[in-house]
């Protein structure tokens, strides 16, 4: 018996498309590997008729189920998993997978969670700030010339999702904390760091990126969220206790 990833839970993420025939596109990408699921974000330009001319056939059902949204925590606020896919990397933003390995983690991920894969404007992908929502980032390797059309990297994300399977049953991955619940514990976590000292006051969300990625490493439930923050709330009592009976001047 053959495992393959849950094609159901995983959905396609647009940030700030820009070319209204690159939706479709993609939403004809998307259904050439049985995935379903399409979101934008602030879409620049949404324009359903010249949407339409590229998505073609079955595809139109993808974008009439497609959801549009402002803000990009909103959009992904209900997802357990999600994936940020770059072509420039460096030491702000390391590649941790490719589309093949990826494909084989979201067999099991993807059984009980809800997988979301970003992707970003045409002409200049993710940001940094967008990029540190993600549990991992992923990149296409290629041979000269590193930009890839739109909706051709959403072609090969997908295409490797459909295709990876496993001969042995996967260890299971339970449902995981959604976005918008680490979203509140990284937030908690950050003014309380801050609070202590233990993060640079000038720019936290910069000394933030390295506790998400450590953070990331294995999936947190939400009872693993509500014990970090728990702890959190207890060293912000412990801190406002010893400000208390510090002797004033």
């Amino acid at each position: 018996m053959s495992y393959k990833a849950n094609l159901d839970n995983i959905f396609v993420v647009l940030i700030e498309p820009q070319i209204p025939e690159n939706i479709g596109s993609v939403a004809r990408a998307m259904n050439n590997m049985g995935l379903t699921g399409l979101i934008v974000v602030n879409p620049k330009n949404c324009d359903l008729s010249r949407v339409l001319k590229t998505a073609t056939g079955s595809s139109i059902d993808i974008i009439e189920q497609m959801e549009v949204y402002d803000d990009l925590l909103e959009a992904i606020g209900r997802f357990q998993y999600v994936v940020g896919t770059t072509a420039r990397i460096g030491a702000l933003r390391p590649a941790l997978t490719r589309p093949r390995e990826l494909a084989q983690n979201l067999i099991s991920i993807s059984q009980q969670n809800l997988v979301a894969l970003m992707f970003g404007p045409e002409d200049r992908g993710l940001s940094n700030a967008e990029l540190r929502y993600c549990h991992t980032i992923a990149t296409i390797p290629t041979a000269r010339f590193w930009s890839l059309n739109l909706a051709h990297a959403v072609l090969i994300f997908s295409y490797e999702i459909f295709m990876a399977t496993r001969e042995t049953e996967p260890e299971p991955v339970p449902r995981m904390a959604s976005k918008f619940e680490l979203e509140g514990m990284y937030e908690h976590l950050k003014q309380v760091l801050m609070k202590i000292g233990f993060i640079d006051l000038q720019n936290p969300d910069h000394w933030m990126l390295n506790i998400r990625r450590f953070l990331s490493q294995r999936p947190l439930r939400a009872r693993d969220v509500r014990i970090i923050r728990g702890i959190c709330r207890q060293i912000d009592w412990y801190t406002d206790q010893v400000t208390k009976q510090e002797p004033r001047e």
